[in-house]
């Protein structure tokens, strides 16, 4: 039986970034037993407003980019740029949410290859672009609120970029996103990341371990009818 699990973060949520390897790793332990929903949430909907509310008094940007280096520096599996936040700084998480939901959906259509890619990650295109679109911002320092930046990025992974243009132009991007924050309100999602297993009976938010993750899906496995009780 394949357990259904839905993964909800923003591209711009530090802990989403470093938890990918999480990510990566349930995929490749547990390969067609699973299937990873991708929804996104608005944390950094309006970026800069939020930055300002929490560390305006603690010392606005520098103290944030600060703190995040803090944290970085106990992870040897991802890197940070030093003016993070500092330099090219985004407005918004959104603009690359509807990128990627427009990814999203023409992968659903088979307009976009579906299956994973030969390679050791063994993403599909909308994992590979969704990843480098975390690196360009968090790792290269790039401004991913700029349509511009996502194009190119698009681009350079051979997307078509006309076609997804196209779905977030005619409002289908815009409605996925807002039925990811439908799903969001229904399962009561606490933020980023969060993973949302049996139907919402089971949340793993935040900088969970990959041991406590796979426990929870494992046990899933074995006790797949609705109403079991999960050791986990």
């Amino acid at each position: 039986m394949t357990i259904s699990i839905d993964y909800f973060s923003d591209v711009l949520c530090i802990w989403a970034y470093s938890g990918q390897v999480r990510i990566d790793e349930l995929r490749h332990n547990l390969g067609d037993d699973i299937h990873l929903h991708y929804h996104f949430v608005p944390l950094f909907a309006a970026a800069r407003q939020r930055i300002d509310e929490q560390w305006s008094s603690k010392g606005g940007l520098e103290a944030f980019n600060r703190n995040l280096h803090s944290i970085a520096s106990q992870w040897n599996h991802v890197s940070l740029h030093p003016d993070v936040w500092l330099k090219n700084t985004p407005n918004s998480s959104s603009v690359a949410h509807l990128m990627l939901k427009a990814v999203q959906i023409l992968q659903d259509r088979d307009e976009i290859e579906s299956r994973p890619e030969d390679d050791p990650r063994g993403e599909t295109r909308f994992e590979k672009y969704m990843w480098r679109l975390r690196e360009a911002f968090f790792r290269d320092c790039e401004n991913i609120s700029e349509c511009s930046v996502l194009e190119r990025i698009a681009g350079e992974l051979e997307l078509p970029v006309a076609a997804i243009r196209k779905v977030v132009d005619n409002g289908e991007a815009c409605a996925a996103l807002y039925l990811d924050d439908q799903a969001r309100q229904k399962y009561q999602v606490p933020g980023s990341p969060t993973l949302v297993l049996n139907d919402g009976r089971q949340l793993l938010y935040g900088n969970v371990g990959y041991r406590i993750i796979e426990a929870n899906v494992r046990e899933l496995m074995q006790n797949p009818l609705e109403g079991d009780a999960s050791w986990c």
